[in-house]
């Protein structure tokens, strides 16, 4: 969600006081946030013209395909709308909150490629060490192999991964199903989950720790404090592919009350 708060926030930087603004500017703008892009199709409605010169738009829209928001993570593709935009031009800050509906579409093949990323594989470590805090001394001396996410029939989903402790030859193959759903927008609830260590059923509370901790991990209102409100309008699972639309607003900082 970092990468699509970013995104919209460089939008302000189109809205100038001394220039008519043109797509291509736009799309210049957002390219600067990416690793690389495939296709990036960047459309601003500012009719009447003036009001840009004001710091207004009617909408902006993005178009992309094959994004990089950072190296070996490609979002397959990507269209953004916001509501109308308005800039405080002497302070550069919103007029009112920057709203955008966005919708992010993830194929079968970018999944396995961000998977094999040190960016994820670095995040699968720190979830193992939230999960295991008081064997975190041993967490670290295991490498995390062969991560994958497969899209299933159902709704469904498999993960699984390879524990090699370090100068072992042993591995320890871990794989977990669950039917995903998104409670109230907010956060990921991980449905008839089955986790298997070696191919033998995981401890009950082991099972339930592992879905509180990712319910509570992608808890969208953790980004409130940084004066964002995002929601998960929809989530969509395929056989090859998965999308997600949601609802993304970024607001100004709350000034601090002098004591």
């Amino acid at each position: 969600m970092d990468f699509f708060t970013i995104l919209l926030s460089s939008l302000l930087g189109i809205l100038s006081p001394t220039g008519i603004v043109v797509d291509r500017v736009a799309e210049t703008q957002i390219r600067k946030q990416l690793v690389a892009a495939e296709q990036l199709q960047v459309r601003v409605d500012n009719a009447p013209s003036y009001q840009i010169i004001q710091g207004r738009a009617n909408l902006v829209r993005i178009a992309g395909r094959g994004l990089f928001p950072i190296q070996e993570f490609r979002i397959d593709t990507l269209e953004a709308e916001t509501d109308p935009i308005s800039l405080q031009l002497r302070s550069r800050k919103l007029a009112k909150p920057l709203q955008a509906g966005v919708r992010v579409v993830l194929t079968q093949a970018d999944i396995d490629r961000a998977l094999r990323s040190p960016f994820v594989t670095a995040r699968l470590r720190n979830l193992g060490l939230q999960l295991l805090r008081r064997q975190a001394r041993q967490i670290e001396r295991y490498d995390f192999l062969n991560p994958q996410l497969t899209l299933l029939p159902q709704n469904r989903i498999r993960f699984q991964i390879e524990l090699q402790e370090q100068g072992d030859p042993a591995k320890l193959k871990i794989v977990a199903e669950a039917e995903p759903q998104i409670v109230s927008g907010r956060s990921l609830q991980l449905n008839n989950l089955k986790v298997w260590a070696n191919n033998q059923p995981s401890p009950e509370p082991v099972t339930r720790a592992i879905e509180a901790l990712i319910r509570d991990r992608t808890d969208l209102r953790q980004l409130e404090a940084s004066n964002i409100t995002a929601r998960i309008l929809n989530l969509k699972l395929e056989s090859s592919r998965l999308e997600v639309a949601s609802f993304v607003q970024i607001r100004n900082p709350q000034k601090k009350e002098a004591r």
